[in-house]
């Protein structure tokens, strides 16, 4: 994969894909890049204005492309449902699970979550389990779940996920980024036990510059974390557009492996797709078990096409 780019994209004429959090940054990036190679896609964003906006930009960027914009809020279980239950196709090759909040301070979900573990993990988990029947009909699905080199900051603590005890909002962001990587291994686990060719894996964008990194900052009024972010964006990360590299390789190259992890090749930093370092305790079989079974039960999504 060395020096793979956006050009490597193979054709996706005839596939539809399902973009979580594509209004900007990596998700913008990844969805206009399938759309250029011809998938349908659908645009999941929470808000209606920002994600007509989006399409808009892509269609004015992709002459022809065929994108529309679903509103979708992952921190509320009903927003998800309703996404699941009016999702206009029945096949689904592609859903890339992008959108995810950061170090914000602490908030809870419309269902009471924990904001970051309930936006970037349960509210992906729920939604991949409502898609899972178009995804298993469609030859060759993919899940990509995007996850951050960060979760190697903390693993989960499964008898406190929502962060009740203490909550410490990089702990908190590592956390759900570790159970984004224990999603993934244990639906990589699922589906080979299912017989299915579904492939399950992950990515990262290394330092990209998005607005993910100064909305933290600006939610809790720390002005002077804003600005540094802004300054670490300019100066140090790299685009958006080369921080989706690695999740639109996980998402279309051939021979991707399930339970993989993709990020940039440079320290994990910058640079062409390359596999990536994962912490041990995101491939722990008997914890991404407990989660799974924790996360059936919070979200109320059972994935019951994968058991029997």
């Amino acid at each position: 994969m060395s020096g793979w780019s956006a050009q490597d994209v193979p054709g996706q004429s005839g596939r539809v894909a399902v973009v979580t959090g594509a209004n900007s940054g990596i998700g913008y990036a990844t969805a206009r890049e399938l759309a250029r190679r011809g998938a349908r896609v659908l645009l999941a964003c929470r808000s209606e204005a920002r994600g007509v906006a989006a399409r808009d930009r892509l269609v004015g960027e992709v002459p022809g492309a065929d994108a529309e914009f679903a509103h979708l809020d992952l921190g509320d279980l009903a927003s998800v449902r309703e996404f699941a239950t009016a999702y206009p196709h029945d096949r689904l090759d592609l859903l890339v699970n992008n959108a995810g909040v950061m170090a914000l301070p602490y908030g809870t979900t419309a269902d009471g979550f924990e904001t970051q573990f309930g936006t970037n993990h349960l509210g992906h988990f729920a939604l991949t389990g409502l898609l899972l029947p178009a995804l298993l009909v469609t030859p060759g699905a993919r899940v990509v779940t995007v996850s951050s080199p960060m979760h190697a900051l903390a693993n989960i603590d499964i008898t406190d996920l929502n962060s009740e005890r203490r909550y410490r909002r990089w702990i908190a962001y590592a956390r759900s980024k570790t159970a984004n990587l224990l999603f993934v291994h244990e639906l990589a686990r699922r589906l080979a036990g299912h017989g299915s060719d579904v492939i399950a894996a992950a990515a990262h964008p290394g330092y990209a510059a998005t607005n993910l990194q100064a909305a933290g900052p600006r939610m809790a009024g720390r002005r002077t974390a804003e600005r540094l972010m802004g300054v670490g964006n300019r100066f140090f990360a790299q685009s958006a557009d080369a921080g989706a590299l690695p999740t639109l390789y996980a998402a279309t190259a051939p021979d991707v492996p399930p339970d993989s992890f993709t990020g940039p090749s440079l320290a994990g930093w910058r640079g062409s797709p390359a596999p990536t370092w994962r912490a041990p305790w995101t491939r722990d079989d008997r914890v991404s078990q407990r989660l799974w079974t924790a996360s059936e039960e919070l979200t109320g999504v059972t994935y019951d096409a994968l058991k029997g």
